[in-house]
């Protein structure tokens, strides 16, 4: 039972270290500068990225559910350092394209097997109930992780260019996988089988179809996730509308993600208090569906600068703690053989959905003017009432929410 217990600890320092993005503070400079590519590129490679996520995340998951979580998280680190290898290899978009498609294989894996692992070590503990504690915590990590790791690479980039700040994350990659070699697989996965695999996905997406409860809380989750999304995909180009107003630097804006993610680290670490406070759980629920949407459209119709800066900082936070809220009601509902298999179901919906909307993004890109920003308060106005009606017509009841 020790061994389950540590895998808590691991898995929060696992999550520290895959969490130690330093390029995404150099992102533009990498992609613009040494890359030499243009920002439709630029948003061509994330659009391929989710798309690859997308088809990647139920295999993967799996995957999990015949190796075992271990295997998968192992797998997972080596492939995340070989696609940080890959882009640093040569300043071409194509070869940009193969580290994203590594990079997309790497979360892939990741996705399904870390939860399941950590729900699963609870149970073995008989401490599930703790669930939504420990995943709060565990996104905390990610979060901090990213903290630290916008400064570092902001600093990096100025000293020692882009290119040195993406080369950087293959120290926490490896650090991650000495991490993952430690932990302790609650399902000890077999060797590969096609028939088993193909019918683990069937009873996966069986499972996932009869399960009326499990629907609701994924339809939730997802159509307002979906379009939470859009402000990290149009995030870059409000703030270029900012920097104009402003005449500052871009790197003052790393205060402001950090503000965000301190907000949302604080959320994520207080549920059981504002649940207290509100009174109910759905209502926990559905106010974080709704101060995100009418933030989006304060933001599209706003045009005092720190009024902008601070609904950035109060839309993301709220609305994305609503993960670590779903994915422990949904555990409670999930089988432990094929945890992983589900739970990938579930994000490759949403994954879908999002695939769609970056990919129509993308291709619009220069037609929209959302550089310019003609139409990006249209945009943000459109999403900020899709979430309120979206978070209206909720199915989740007060009993579907079991801690």
């Amino acid at each position: 039972m020790s061994l389950f217990k540590s895998n808590i600890w691991k898995m929060y320092l696992f999550e520290s270290l895959f969490g130690l993005y330093f390029i995404i503070g150099a992102i533009f400079p990498f992609y613009l500068n040494w890359g030499q590519i243009n920002f439709t590129q630029i948003m061509f490679i994330q659009s391929w990225f989710v798309i690859w996520v997308f088809l990647l995340e139920v295999p993967s998951g799996a995957i999990a559910d015949i190796f075992g979580r271990k295997k998968t998280l192992i797998l997972a680190t080596i492939v995340h350092a070989t696609a940080t290898i890959v882009y640093v290899s040569k300043p071409n978009f194509y070869i940009f394209l193969l580290g994203e498609f590594l990079w997309a294989t790497s979360i892939a894996l990741f996705s399904g097997a870390s939860y399941a692992l950590v729900y699963d070590s609870l149970k073995k503990i008989k401490e599930e109930n703790q669930s939504k504690k420990i995943f709060g915590r565990l996104e905390s990590f990610s979060l901090a992780s990213m903290i630290i790791a916008v400064p570092i690479g902001n600093i990096l980039n100025i000293y020692f260019g882009p290119r040195s700040t993406m080369l950087l994350m293959f120290i926490p990659s490896i650090l991650a996988f000495v991490v993952s070699m430690t932990l302790k697989d609650s399902i000890i996965g077999g060797g590969f089988e096609s028939k088993r695999y193909i019918e683990i996905l069937k009873k996966g997406v069986k499972y996932f179809y009869s399960n009326k409860v499990l629907k609701i809380l994924a339809f939730d989750m997802i159509s307002i996730a979906v379009l939470l999304s859009l402000l990290f995909w149009l995030y870059p180009h409000v703030l270029q509308i900012l920097l104009k107003q402003l005449n500052i630097k871009p790197l003052y804006f790393g205060f402001i993600q950090a503000l965000a993610i301190i907000t949302q680290i604080t959320i994520m670490n207080n549920f059981d208090r504002l649940e207290n406070i509100i009174g109910s759980k759905k209502k926990v629920l559905f106010l974080t569906a709704l101060i995100p949407g009418i933030g989006f459209i304060l933001l599209g119709i706003n045009s005092i600068v720190p009024i902008t800066i601070l609904l950035i900082t109060i839309i993301t936070p709220i609305g994305f703690s609503r993960s670590v809220l779903f994915s422990n009601y949904m555990n409670k509902f999930i089988e432990s053989h094929n945890r992983a298999t589900i739970l990938s179901i579930i994000k490759m919906i949403e994954r879908f959905f999002v695939a769609i909307i970056y990919s129509v993004l993308a291709i619009t890109y220069p037609i929209l003017g959302l550089s310019t920003g003609k139409s990006l308060n249209y945009i943000l106005i459109t999403a900020g009432l899709l979430i309120i009606t979206f978070a209206l017509l909720s199915r989740v009841k007060e009993s579907h929410l079991i801690d």
